[in-house]
């Protein structure tokens, strides 16, 4: 069978776009969400640990930005399969030229498009319609230990969300706000 996942870079060096070519016929389509052969140069030797799956009921949500600091440090595919997102990938790498630069795409579940974000970034999305659904697919499993995160309203990352914040939840309101004392994470 041809290739069915292409990779697209981004301006920050790892974080890719994954386009997905669903066959379409007139019963629908089928897509494949995930292949470790045609993924191998994003996997760089790793597998997928853990799969998980979202719903975000209302538009203008906010979720982020998490990361997982090492040993448990992860690559996370990110899908949208209901709805539409913005989704945001804040590279957090020491040393890095893009340090605590930002990228977004728009995914949704008609565009075909899946995030690849690479260990040292962190993560978040705004929901840009009613009941959207994601799914992660993470090469690490989830820590509470090694759970970190940045307050998606942090004026030193200055995301530009693209809609007023409906709802946050307190947990992610309370992430700090980055310091001039914060390096970022090793690669």
């Amino acid at each position: 069978m041809s290739k069915r996942l292409d990779e697209l870079d981004t301006p920050l060096r790892g974080l890719k776009v994954i386009e997905r070519k669903p066959i379409r016929d007139e019963r629908g389509f089928l897509e494949r969400l995930f292949c470790a052969a045609e993924l191998e140069d994003v996997l760089h030797n790793k597998t997928i640990a853990q799969i998980n799956h979202t719903l975000t009921a209302q538009r203008g949500v906010v979720r982020g930005m998490h990361y997982q600091r090492r040993p448990h440090a992860e690559i996370k595919f990110v899908t949208c399969i209901r709805g539409r997102v913005l989704d945001v990938a804040v590279d957090i790498r020491t040393g890095s030229p893009t340090f605590l630069r930002w990228h977004a795409e728009e995914l949704s579940a008609d565009n075909f498009r899946t995030l690849a974000i690479p260990e040292g970034f962190a993560h978040g999305f705004q929901t840009l319609s009613d009941d959207c659904e994601l799914i992660y697919f993470h090469t690490a499993p989830y820590v509470a230990d090694a759970e970190a995160a940045i307050n998606p309203e942090d004026p030193r990352l200055g995301i530009i969300w693209p809609l007023t914040i409906t709802a946050m939840s307190p947990r992610d309101a309370a992430h700090p706000i980055l310091g001039a004392e914060f390096e970022g994470v090793a690669e």
